[in-house]
């Protein structure tokens, strides 16, 4: 893998010469982020060798490299799952490139459902802490050149920076909440028990992304960010069917703040 990680690099350094220190991965509905950034340079994943392609709806696939406020930013439109049929080392293979490339802190955006019953569609969540109920994508031989063999997750997401963007939204007027996101392989949407089982074991909400791109990237040695818009919430005396339409729906009420607290939590990092 550490041979395809450094073609990977190499051909998207071939397209740009622009130091990078950010890492961005958009969530369904949310890539009207780019829209923020003065933007250099777009990539489509298949262009990209070792890339696999984004095959869901609201994922556009394009890597876009360009900046904020004059700081480099790598930002992948559209992400990777594994419920598409990659492999975990696929679905995270985009992390190990950013590293490559010099990012030094991934912000990792999803839409996801409330399990927390005082969630409304729309709130915006910072990630404190994750449930991996998904294979681990560190499952297999270790490259030692890529991370070590047990990395530790009791510090992933990094709490400096989850401070200071939780100010940020304070300063703006942005209402937030704070939990735990719980990941699970999809691609079906949960059950009733499932949402019960959830919520018992600590989960505010519930998504089918991220965690294995925060895994790998803090065994890349790389600050974390997570951040959720919550897209549905589950209420068993009011249980009705979810779709992805109605998700996306419910993203794009809170994407322009969530786009703003980023922005600005970028313009302020001092790396």
């Amino acid at each position: 893998m550490y041979e395809m990680i450094n073609e990977s690099a190499a051909f998207i350094r071939s397209k740009i010469d622009l130091e990078v220190q950010t890492g961005i991965i958009l969530g369904s509905g949310l890539g009207n982020f780019v829209d923020n950034i003065r933007v250099y340079k777009r990539i489509p994943y298949r262009e990209i060798p070792h890339f696999p392609v984004s095959t869901v709806q609201g994922h556009k696939g394009e890597l876009i490299l360009g900046q904020i406020n004059g700081k480099g930013i790598l930002c992948m439109q559209g992400r990777f799952h594994y419920y598409e049929g990659y492999s975990m080392q696929q679905v995270t293979f985009p992390v190990r490139v950013m590293k490559q490339l010099g990012v030094k802190l991934l912000i990792a955006t999803n839409a996801s459902g409330g399990v927390n019953p005082d969630f409304k569609v729309g709130d915006i969540m910072f990630i404190k802490d994750h449930i991996n109920l998904m294979p681990n994508p560190l499952i297999g031989p270790n490259d030692e050149r890529l991370g070590t063999r047990f990395p530790s997750m009791s510090t992933i997401y990094d709490k400096d920076i989850l401070v200071k963007a939780e100010n940020m939204a304070k300063r703006m007027g942005i209402a937030y909440r704070e939990g735990v996101y719980l990941g699970t392989s999809g691609p079906s949407f949960e059950t009733p028990a499932e949402y019960r089982f959830f919520r018992t074991i600590g989960a505010d909400t519930v998504g089918m992304s991220t965690v294995p791109e925060v895994i790998v990237a803090s065994h890349s040695e790389l600050k974390v960010l997570g951040m959720s818009v919550i897209s549905n919430v589950f209420r068993e005396e009011t249980i009705v069917d979810c779709t992805h339409e109605e998700v996306l729906q419910g993203v794009n009420k809170a994407g322009n703040s969530m786009s703003l607290i980023v922005e600005q939590l970028i313009k302020e990092l001092d790396f």
